[in-house]
């Protein structure tokens, strides 16, 4: 628990950032001669969010925009240190037993996760590519708590299209079952039945759709957060 509160801290610090610099610059991000910084644009790519835009200002991605963002997403940091946390915690609670302890055993737990992973981004952007399907997530820009969680627990099952309407992600459900099932060819005997691969398709869902609620709120947090970082005017 304590480490996640310190990684929403992190988080909610960057968003911060982030937004006192868009609220000291007003230009378009064609425009802008400063770009985002490294570890903003880490974390918005990490996230798979469009920064602050609202959906009223989708606009469809190029295929030289989405494949630069796929490749950005493969080889982020933030993934990495993901994969290396997660890899640690299986480490702690044995999972699964063949696999022992020791560098040997958290060396195969960091490829398990890292290779899901993989399998699960390139099927989704192979699939999003071929439908025209958006699965960043763009801001609601709606007012209210309920009218903001019921947008974004359905964002996590649905994605844009070039129209700007919205269907169920056929991309990121097919990307997180691949990841799930076809990890299973690796994984031992304890963890390679359909059932434990049913499982893990059910919790990086309920993961998503968790996040999708944080994704909508943490820039509002990260504004009050600027603002009160903000010096007062003398």
């Amino acid at each position: 628990m304590n480490k996640s509160c310190r990684g929403l801290a992190i988080l909610v610090l960057m968003l911060g950032q982030l937004v006192s610099a868009q609220n000291q610059d007003s230009t378009t991000p064609e425009q802008k001669s400063n770009p985002v910084p490294k570890r903003i644009d880490h974390l918005l790519n990490y996230l798979n969010m469009a920064g602050t835009t609202k959906a009223s200002d989708f606009r469809p991605l190029t295929q030289r925009e989405r494949t630069r963002l796929y490749f950005k997403t493969m080889v982020n940091p933030l993934g990495y240190i993901k994969a290396g946390l997660s890899a640690g915690i299986d480490q702690w609670k044995d999972k699964p037993p063949e696999w022992s302890q020791g560098a040997s055993g958290y060396g195969k737990r960091f490829l398990n996760i890292e290779g899901q992973y993989s399998i699960q981004r390139t099927v989704t952007f192979g699939l999003s590519s071929a439908l025209h399907e958006d699965n960043r997530y763009f801001n609601s820009g709606k007012q209210g708590v309920w009218r903001r969680t019921e947008y974004a627990l359905s964002s996590s099952m649905l994605a844009r299209h070039d129209d700007a309407s919205r269907h169920v992600s056929v991309s990121q459900l097919a990307g997180v079952a691949a990841g799930a099932f076809l990890s299973r060819l690796w994984q031992p005997k304890s963890q390679s039945s359909l059932g434990d691969g049913a499982v893990s398709f059910g919790l990086t869902m309920a993961g998503n759709t968790g996040f999708s609620v944080v994704k909508e709120f943490l820039p509002d947090l990260g504004r009050a957060l600027a603002k009160k970082r903000k010096p007062a005017k003398q």
